[in-house]
Formats: structure tokens, C-alpha cells, sequence
């Protein structure tokens, strides 16, 4: 078998056939799909069990009760099977003939750990954006997370990986944006990933999705995820002599991350929010100060600081 597709399935019964035809029409057919019902109650339960029953190759995990989207994916690891892992949400679907180009592609090149391919992000919005990719290989995956700015597009389900990638990786439960705290540990384990122009993921439009409805605490997990990251890739740069090189591409990242503190901040008043309240005193956290000025908001947080810069953040967005 090449290819287990890993999907999470919770309250989902008005897209969840949406997905698994698109999955069941594809014209590659040596696959396993796991569906993981995370204590669905909406009758996404029997719409799984219905497919199952039509097609061998779907298995259904019924967990009894909800655990959040990382212990879904984590129960669909566990199962799987394949040489190759990937992963569709329910509520998103897939172009036709996507995963024969994409393991065709695998097939010419067996050492690509990863490859990812395109999105239409925000697909049934007004204002629906294509995330395209050229054809390209990567050896030095701070070059991919940088100069592809990685980053930008965590998510995991846009890839597909070779099974022993997550060995040792699993999604972080309990927390938000779990995609921003794992991708980093995935690289690691990788030697060679790609970019592809073939084949489209689909990334529906959820008003009542995590990133439409994301917290201040929310936002803290995805900025605790990147802080981190920049922090171990700042350390690789004085390991290796490298900073002149990468200066501004690091520069853009540590851009990216400073919005992210002005999202937290400005929802909250605090630079860090814990998703459990009774941990906010343990938590170490401060905002890195690297030497990059770049951008005009970066040669500011020199000037006066984060606390300052935040502040003046929060007023002039709550001012416009």
C-alpha cells in the first residue's frame, strides 16, 4: 500500500461526503483512508461507517468521546499502514487526479521525504487566494522554512510525507494551531522535501473555524510555536556563521512573528496568554529581540521597545 489518508472527522455531516467523494473518485487508487470520528453527535458517525461499508479500503476509528483534532490525527498515525501519509480535514477536499500526480512525482524522486503541493485557501469566501508553488527541491530546510517562507503555510494537510517522518512526532494535544508546533519537528527528520505545481487542496471557508474564532490564548500557542522555532534557528546561524546570508529572509520571519504578538496583545493586553489560566504564572515567555531591522515595525521595537510598540499597536488598531 503507498498511501495512508489520515481524516479527522467531528461535526461534519453537511461536508464530510464532500471530502470522502472526493478521495473515492481519485483516479490513483492504492490507498487506505482513516477516518477518525473525534465523538462526532451530528450523524457524522453513521456517514462514515456508511462509506465504510461501500469501500474496504476506509476504516473508521470511533473515539468515545471528543479529544480535540490533534488526538484524531495521532489515533489515524497509529493506524496507518502505508509508505506515505497525508491528511485531509473533513470539511476540505481535494482536486480530481490530485494524488496521481502527486505520487507519480514520489515515485521519480523516492528521495522526497515530504512534498507540498498547491491550495485554493478560503475556498466559498469573497476572497478565495491561491497558494501556488513551483517545482523545487530542498536539501537545507531553513531554506524551505525561509526562503519558501514555510512558515506562512504550516498546514499540515497540503503535504504528503514518508510514514517514518513521524516515527517520533506526534501533534501536540491540547493545543491550537498544532500544525505551527509540529511542521518544525517533522523537518528535522527530513533530508530532502519539495515544492510542486500538481494537484490542488481545496481549504474551505469555516466561519465557525479555529482561525475565524481564534482566541487570544489561541494565538498565544501559534506565537509560543514560532518563537521557539526563530529561537533554534538564530542559535543554527551562530553555530554555522550563517546570519549575513540568511539576514533577510530571518528578517521577514521575525516580521511575521512580531504580528503575531500584536494579535495577542491586542486581544488580550498581554504579550502571552496560556489556554489553561491557572498555568500563566509558570509560564517563562518572553519576546525574542533579534537584530534585524528590516521593516519599519522592526527598527521601532529597537527604538522603543516591545512593550512600547505593542501599546502603540493596540491603540492605533483600536483607533482605525
Amino acid at each position: 500500500m503507498r498511501l495512508s489518508i489520515i481524516i479527522p472527522v467531528y461535526q461534519v455531516k453537511h461536508t464530510l461526503a464532500r471530502c470522502l467523494d472526493s478521495i473515492v473518485k481519485q483516479s490513483f487508487r492504492d490507498w487506505q483512508a482513516i477516518l477518525v470520528d473525534d465523538g462526532s453527535t451530528d450523524g457524522s458517525s453513521s456517514i462514515c461507517d456508511t462509506y465504510a461499508e461501500h469501500d474496504p479500503r476506509i476504516q473508521v476509528i470511533h473515539l468515545k468521546r471528543n479529544k480535540g483534532l490533534s488526538a484524531a490525527r495521532n489515533a489515524g498515525i497509529d493506524k496507518a499502514k502505508a509508505e506515505y501519509i497525508t491528511f485531509i480535514d473533513s470539511d476540505d477536499f481535494i482536486a480530481d487526479d490530485t494524488l496521481k500526480m502527486l505520487m507519480e512525482t514520489l515515485a521519480v524522486h523516492p528521495d522526497y521525504d515530504m512534498i507540498e503541493y498547491a491550495v485554493l485557501e478560503h475556498f466559498g469566501s469573497k476572497h478565495p487566494h491561491r497558494l501556488q508553488f513551483f517545482t523545487k527541491e530542498y536539501t537545507d530546510m531553513t531554506e524551505y522554512w525561509l526562503q519558501c517562507k514555510a512558515y506562512r503555510h504550516t498546514y499540515v494537510w497540503n503535504k504528503i510525507y514518508r510514514r517514518e517522518l513521524f516515527n517520533h512526532v506526534r501533534f501536540p494535544v491540547g493545543m491550537t494551531f498544532e500544525d505551527c508546533l509540529t511542521m518544525p519537528l517533522i523537518l528535522k527528520n527530513c533530508r530532502q522535501v519539495a515544492t510542486t505545481g500538481a494537484g490542488l487542496y481545496y481549504y474551505c471557508e469555516n466561519k465557525n473555524g479555529i482561525t475565524r474564532r481564534a482566541t487570544a490564548a489561541d494565538l498565544s500557542c501559534m506565537l509560543l510555536a514560532h518563537v521557539r522555532t526563530i529561537n533554534n534557528i538564530e542559535k543554527e546561524l551562530d553555530k554555522t556563521g550563517t546570519r549575513q546570508k540568511w539576514y533577510n529572509d530571518m528578517g521577514a520571519y521575525y516580521a511575521h512573528v512580531l504580528n503575531i504578538q500584536f494579535d495577542v496583545y491586542d486581544k488580550s493586553g498581554c504579550f502571552f496568554v496560556s489556554k489553561h489560566k491557572a498555568n500563566n504564572r509558570h509560564i517563562n515567555y518572553s519576546f525574542p529581540i533579534l537584530p534585524y531591522r528590516n521593516t519599519f515595525k522592526l527598527k521601532l521595537l529597537h527604538l522603543i521597545g516591545i512593550k512600547c510598540l505593542c501599546s502603540l499597536h493596540r491603540i492605533i488598531r483600536h483607533l482605525s
